[in-house]
C-alpha cells in the first residue's frame, strides 16, 4: 500500500513540475528576431563566468549611527565580484554596479553575468545603510556617502596583489565604468560628475531608472564621460518625464534609452522570471516603499547632495513616489532584454579595444537595438 502511495504522489510530483514548466514556457517574453545582433549580444560571450565574495573595510570612514544602530568607526562593504573565467590574457574592463534602495549586492546579476562573458570584471557592494538588510533599516540618506565606497571599491580592487584575486589578469585603469539601478543609479551618477565627490578615474556611467530630477546642466560640466540613461515609461517610483527624458538636454555626451511600459520593479533581477504574472511590477516596489518610507523625517534625504553651486536644485519638481495609476507594464523578461543589449553596447561603445568594434556597439545601441525591439528608442 505505501508503495501504490509514494508511486501516486511521484506521478503526481512530476506532472506538477511538467504543469510548471509548461506555464514557465508559455510565458517567456518575445525574443528579438533570432538573426538579429541584439538577439547575438543576448547569448553568452566567450567566457564562462565566476564568481567571488569578498568582505572589505574602509577603515578611514565611519558609517553613521541609524536608529537603534549606534554606527561602526568604518564602513564595511560585503562585495560580489563576477568575472571571466580562462583565456583572458588582456586587462578587464571594470565596472561597478550599485545597487537600489531596499535591494543588495545581487540586485543586478543578470547584468554582471552578461558583462562578465565578454570579459568584464564587475563588483557589487552591499552598501551599508541602503540595502535591504541594512542595521536600523534602509536609509536613503546615506547615498550621500556611496560615491566615497565606489571610489574606496575601485582602489582596493586596483590594489589587489595577485594571490588575493578572485580572477587572473589585470585590472585596466583607463577603462573603469559605473553602473546602478535606482538609488544605485544617484550613486553612480555622483560618483561620475559630483564636483567634491566624483572620481576622475570613471569613463562610462549608466544610471538605470536613476533619480535625476534635481540636476542641471552645471552638474554635468564636472567630468566629460558619457552617460547612459535607461528608462521605462510606466516607472511609477522615479518619474520618467522628470528623471530621464531631461537626460539629453543636460548632459553633452548624454544617451537616453527609452524602454516604452517599463517599470521601476522590472529592472532588478527578481523581477524575472517571479514577477512575470503581475500587470505592474512596481505594485510590489512601491509596497515595499512606502512601507519603509512612512517612518522617514521630513527633511529632503537629498539635501545633503549640495546646492546651486554644484548644480544640484532641490525645489526643481518631481511627482511623488508611487502617486501614479499602474497599467499593464511591459513583461519584465522583456525590458530586461533590452537593458542587457543597452549596458553591453554602451560600455563596448566606450571600451571596446578597437575603433571598429566601438562603432559597431555604437550603432547597435543606437539604430539597430530599436528595429529589434519595438519598445526601444534611443535620444541623443
Amino acid at each position: 500500500m505505501l508503495k501504490k502511495i509514494l508511486s501516486g504522489l511521484a506521478g503526481l510530483l512530476v506532472l506538477l513540475i511538467a504543469a510548471l514548466a509548461s506555464v514557465y514556457l508559455a510565458t517567456s517574453p518575445e525574443a528579438p528576431p533570432a538573426d538579429s545582433e541584439s538577439a547575438r549580444v543576448l547569448q553568452s560571450g566567450p567566457y564562462s563566468v565566476g564568481n567571488a565574495e569578498l568582505t572589505l573595510v574602509d577603515d578611514s570612514r565611519p558609517t553613521k549611527e541609524n536608529d537603534d544602530y549606534p554606527g561602526a568607526e568604518n564602513r564595511t562593504l560585503i562585495t560580489a565580484i563576477w568575472y571571466p573565467e580562462g583565456g583572458e590574457s588582456e586587462p578587464h574592463p571594470l565596472v561597478i554596479y550599485s545597487h537600489g534602495f531596499m535591494s543588495s549586492r545581487e540586485g543586478g546579476n543578470y547584468l554582471a553575468r552578461a558583462l562578465a562573458s565578454h570579459g568584464y570584471v564587475v563588483a557589487a557592494a552591499d552598501y551599508p545603510l541602503t540595502h535591504m538588510g541594512a542595521p536600523g533599516g534602509p536609509e536613503v540618506s546615506d547615498v550621500s556617502n556611496q560615491p566615497g565606497d565606489v571610489s574606496f571599491l575601485i582602489d582596493t580592487l586596483l590594489g589587489l596583489e595577485d594571490d588575493e584575486k578572485p580572477f587572473t589578469g589585470e585590472l585596466d585603469q583607463a577603462r573603469i565604468g559605473v553602473m546602478g539601478l535606482s538609488l544605485g543609479g544617484l550613486t553612480s551618477t555622483l560618483v561620475a560628475y559630483h564636483p567634491r565627490w566624483r572620481d576622475k578615474r570613471i569613463r562610462a556611467v549608466i544610471s538605470i531608472a536613476g533619480p535625476a530630477s534635481m540636476f542641471t546642466r552645471r552638474f554635468f560640466l564636472n567630468s566629460t564621460a558619457p552617460l547612459l540613461m535607461i528608462a521605462g515609461t510606466e516607472d511609477a517610483i522615479v518619474d520618467y518625464q522628470a528623471n530621464a527624458a531631461i537626460i539629453p538636454e543636460l548632459v553633452l555626451r548624454g544617451t537616453l534609452l527609452t524602454i516604452k511600459g517599463a517599470s521601476h520593479t522590472g529592472f532588478a533581477s527578481l523581477a524575472e522570471p517571479y514577477m512575470r504574472f503581475f500587470d505592474h511590477p512596481d505594485s510590489l516596489g512601491c509596497a515595499a516603499l512606502t512601507s519603509n518610507l512612512s517612518t522617514a523625517p521630513a527633511q529632503n534625504p537629498f539635501s545633503s547632495l549640495g546646492g546651486l553651486e554644484d548644480g544640484v536644485d532641490l525645489t526643481r519638481d518631481s511627482p511623488p513616489l508611487c502617486s501614479r495609476k499602474l497599467s499593464k507594464a511591459l513583461h519584465p523578461g522583456r525590458q530586461q532584454m533590452i537593458t542587457r543589449v543597452g549596458v553591453y553596447s554602451f560600455f563596448e561603445s566606450v571600451f571596446a579595444e578597437d575603433l571598429s568594434s566601438r562603432q559597431a556597439a555604437r550603432n547597435l545601441l543606437t539604430k539597430s537595438m530599436a528595429k529589434d525591439f519595438t519598445e526601444a528608442s534611443i535620444t541623443l
